[in-house]
């Protein structure tokens, strides 16, 4: 059995990167570690290369959007460590009114479709993503679909008849 627990890596972390992590939590069983944007990449990196904490899958990512928060854009990475049974979540928070986070292709390769589909929903830039386009959606599409503020129903359509819909 691996020797890889919550409280070594928070204290691995903690004791590499100290300040920069904002909190350390558990939400439904899943060790959450929210860490200040600048130091994001540098974190992602040291959880891949270091031989003990060894996450080398990137189960999934995706933005955040929660327009009433102080710091209301976010990064939501989730992480495996398959030897050892181990998965992480990382988050990371800004409130940059264009969203630019660092690229993790480059770490994990998968990071590269759904850093596109953050793109692409979320209107998220990933500075130094070798190919950020739309990958869902059509391209003349305008706004990013689930932001808060994106509407339900598009308000240009001329084939809907409110009286049909009790309005």
């Amino acid at each position: 059995m691996s020797s890889l627990t919550q409280e070594y890596i928070t204290e691995k972390l903690q004791s590499k990167f100290g300040e920069a992590i904002q909190s350390i939590e558990m939400l439904h069983d899943f060790l959450t570690i929210t860490v200040e944007k600048n130091s994001l990449k540098p974190l992602m990196k040291f959880l891949h290369d270091d031989e003990t904490l060894n996450f080398h899958f990137l189960t999934t990512l995706c933005g955040l959007h929660f327009p009433d928060q102080p710091a209301q854009f976010g990064m939501m990475y989730q992480l495996h460590n398959m030897p050892a049974n181990c998965r992480i979540r990382i988050k990371s928070f800004t409130n940059d009114s264009e969203p630019v986070f660092e690229t993790m292709s480059d770490i994990w390769p998968a990071a590269n479709w759904q850093e596109r589909e953050t793109y692409d929903f979320y209107g998220y830039r990933f500075h130094g993503h070798p190919d950020l386009r739309r990958i869902l959606n059509m391209d003349s599409l305008v706004g990013w679909p689930l932001r808060k503020e994106f509407p339900l129903e598009d308000p240009f359509r001329g084939d809907k008849d409110d009286k049909m819909f009790g309005r």
